[in-house]
């Protein structure tokens, strides 16, 4: 018996001249598998969501990713799901990892925190959502697959990378959704204790993804839904997305009743997205639950299924609830929120909601409803009366339905102004001091306005863009380059500076304005942009996608170089439309 553990294996990597044993693989380098064209676009597209140095990209993405590529070899990410091919679980990585990022650059995170905190954590917060998708799936390798290598010894992912030539069959006596779990077992395989190290030096991040590594998706918060919504694009081709996610808590609990029954009353009873009275709205982020509608009828329904210790009252069922990690708290902590719910045809009402991860209710992709097309604005200072708004989310801003791959690679078609560091298999030792604290761009001067202004539009834009927290020229991006200058998308660029600055409500308050048009008349006041020949501000641009075409409005600039010091080339995909007028 101790001979297993005495055993030593002589790695062994026969030339490509050697023939093969029948039905074997030979192993790869990261380099090689990593050097098909579709795969280094992947690698393109990652490198540039991302605002840092040669040398920091490596440490943080590069080489985790090239860890992952030596363990994902020629696997399939399913047998017979998505990605059932050779090297489908290398594509489905990388795939997500784009998606995901892609995805968290319209989020503000933490969410509630100030914009000096979210700006401090906003590298953590990035790369915790590119870890956390690339290490959804990758505890399928340890316990979906039994690998053989050519030696008859058997492989498991712990042993570090294959050797030796394989083969590869899936067990078929493997449960399910034990991957979830065994995600634990390998990530240190793919990040080192330096990455680590400075990642556990952010607390919220860290914890998110930790949750995510145990498949806790339902405590991940926005992190856990970007992952989900990323991976349902990244499948979307194919059969579907991984249901995988459940909640692990004794079948015959409270707890797990609790669960059922709010799953139930969605699927049955409760309408959700109905354009004007509505018990709920479901966003790309969270599922809002009108509170004391979804209270009553859960407390009913529960009640008469003959379930005991159901709490009488609405806010000791609020407390249980939370208790249970089923709502998405406050910034304060409270279970309540208030909110204003708008649709796309300009109905509009305020209501308190109760905030649930839809990853709690709906398993996969395919049975979660289509997002709410209007907007949900969260209202802060509740108890005072206060109507300051801390934030919109646009619900139809970032499509959730990619129907297939044409669809995916629009995400990352923008073109690059940066060279991508070559890959290397040499792996840092440590992480320099310095690393993460700012990107490569030059502080803004001091006479730059602290304030909300127009001139302090342009100087948070010029940063924004300069560190690619705002993308350009890409399929949902608020910034484009057309007719050999800038185009800016209105109103959305001015309400995701408005989102930013919360203290703006309070300005535009007293204009009678609403936050976003208060900074787009600052904005004008400027003059930077051109007028059309009958003097309206706004100019038609034609978006050409890979299905249909659709129409943006928005500013043209006189001068590109008051945002870029080199002006990217056009965007391929929009057009403008001259001699019409705005709608």
């Amino acid at each position: 018996m101790f001979s297993l553990f005495q055993r030593k294996r002589v790695p062994i990597d026969p030339p490509d001249s050697v023939e093969l044993p029948q039905g074997m693989i030979r192993p790869e380098s990261a380099v090689s598998l990593l050097s098909p064209p579709r795969r280094q676009k992947l690698l393109e597209a990652i490198w540039q969501r991302t605002s840092l140095s040669r040398a920091q990209f490596s440490l943080l993405y590069q080489h985790p990713l090239e860890r992952y590529a030596e363990l994902a070899q020629a696997f399939p990410a399913s047998e017979n799901h998505h990605h059932a091919y050779p090297g489908g679980l290398l594509d489905h990585g990388l795939e997500i990892v784009v998606c995901a990022l892609k995805l968290r650059q319209a989020h503000l995170l933490p969410v509630g925190a100030t914009p000096e905190e979210q700006a401090a954590q906003s590298e953590a917060w990035t790369a915790a959502v590119a870890y956390a998708a690339l290490l959804h799936d990758i505890g399928k390798i340890a316990v979906d697959l039994h690998v053989e290598l050519s030696d008859a010894s058997l492989w498991h992912p712990w042993h570090g990378p294959i050797a030796l030539p394989y083969r590869f069959r899936y067990r078929r006596e493997r449960e399910y959704r034990l991957h979830n779990a065994a995600a634990g077992l390998l990530y240190h395989r793919l990040l080192t204790p330096d990455i680590l190290d400075w990642l556990s030096r952010y607390p919220a991040p860290w914890s998110a993804l930790l949750y995510v590594l145990a498949g806790q998706y339902e405590h991940a918060g926005t992190l856990g839904e970007l992952v989900i919504q990323a991976d349902r694009a990244s499948v979307a081709q194919s059969l579907g997305g991984d249901p995988s996610r459940a909640l692990a808590a004794p079948q015959h609990s409270l707890q797990r009743k609790l669960l059922e029954g709010l799953r139930y009353l969605l699927k049955e009873t409760l309408k959700l997205n109905q354009p004007q009275a509505s018990d709920g709205w479901l966003t790309q982020d969270a599922l809002w639950l009108v509170s004391k509608t979804v209270s009553d009828r859960l407390r009913a329904h529960l009640l008469s299924q003959g379930i005991e210790g159901i709490p009488a009252s609405n806010t000791a069922l609020f407390d249980r609830l939370q208790d249970h990690g089923f709502l998405l708290p406050t910034p304060d902590g409270k279970a309540i929120w208030k909110a204003t719910v708008t649709s796309d045809t300009g109905w509009r009402n305020a209501f308190t909601f109760l905030k649930v991860s839809p990853a709690l209710i709906w398993e996969t992709g395919e049975e979660r409803p289509a997002p709410f097309a209007g907007m949900v604005d969260v209202v802060v200072g509740e108890e005072s009366g206060s109507e300051e708004t801390l934030a919109t989310v646009p619900t139809a801003e970032i499509s959730s339905n990619v129907s297939d791959m044409d669809r995916l690679l629009e995400m990352f078609d923008a073109p690059s102004d940066r060279e991508m560091p070559e890959m290397t298999e040499a792996v840092p030792q440590a992480i320099p001091d310095t690393a993460i604290a700012e990107p490569e761009h030059a502080p803004p001067s001091s006479n730059t306005p602290q304030e909300p202004s127009g001139e302090h539009f342009i100087a948070w834009l010029r940063q924004r863009i300069a560190s690619h927290v705002l993308i350009i020229n890409d399929a949902k991006a608020l910034v484009h380059t057309v007719a050999d200058t800038v185009y800016l998308v209105s109103p959305g660029i001015f309400q995701r500076y408005a989102q930013e600055h919360p203290k703006l409500a309070l300005l535009a308050k007293e204009d009678k304005l609403s936050d976003w048009q208060w900074i787009q008349k600052r904005f004008e006041k400027l003059a930077l942009h051109r007028k059309q020949e009958n003097g309206l501000n706004l100019w038609h641009c034609e978006v050409a996608g890979p299905r249909k075409t659709h129409r943006l409005h928005g500013y043209l600039l006189k001068d590109p170089k008051c945002l870029f010091d080199d002006v990217p080339p056009n965007n391929p995909h929009l057009a403008l439309v001259l001699g019409t007028s705005p709608a």
